[in-house]
């Protein structure tokens, strides 16, 4: 079987133009979509459904940062080491801790303004920490990409905890 980059005909590598990957995946479920094969066969009709079905994960997995690197490494046989190596640097885990206060603060004074800044900076850091495991991965540095994994798990988690605090804030 194919891998997901393959079947949307994007270049086997970190960076990818989510243009072409959407144009792609119109295409591909375009193909495939079940509402063609409504005159065919059941064994086509399940096949069709397979496809229509592998491109939705497909997609799904490369429009994400976090799931696309992920699955880049596995591509590459690299053991990420995720439910057994919790290890962080010490200036992520105070920093983690430093945002987590910040966030518990704006939340118990509903400070809309303090949470936006917040927004701001972890939105930054996490663009940061993409750039570098993008580079890393383009580059085949699976060394270090398992670390760098690791901590966007902890960013994004946390960039959903700050979503949640603005949205009950509207």
């Amino acid at each position: 079987m194919q891998n997901h980059f393959a079947l949307f005909q994007l270049p086997l590598q970190f960076s990818i133009d989510m243009d072409s990957l959407n144009a792609a995946y119109r295409e591909v479920q375009n193909r495939v979509h079940p509402d063609k094969f409504a005159n065919a066969t059941d064994a086509e009709k399940r096949v069709a459904m397979q496809w229509a079905t592998l491109a939705n994960e497909a997609y799904q997995t490369l429009k994400n940062p976090l799931k696309r690197a992920m699955y880049f490494c596995q591509l590459h046989g690299v053991d990420l080491q995720i439910e057994t190596n919790t290890a962080m640097p010490r200036d992520f885990l105070i920093q983690q801790m430093e945002w987590r206060d910040t966030l518990d603060e704006a939340i118990n004074n509903e400070n809309v303004h303090a949470l936006e800044k917040l927004d701001a900076e972890f939105k930054g850091t996490r663009q940061l920490e993409l750039d570098q495991i993008g580079g890393m991965l383009d580059d085949n540095n699976f060394v270090a990409v398992a670390q760098g994994i690791r901590r966007l798990m902890f960013l994004e988690k946390f960039g959903d905890e700050i979503d949640a605090a603005l949205q009950s804030c509207d």
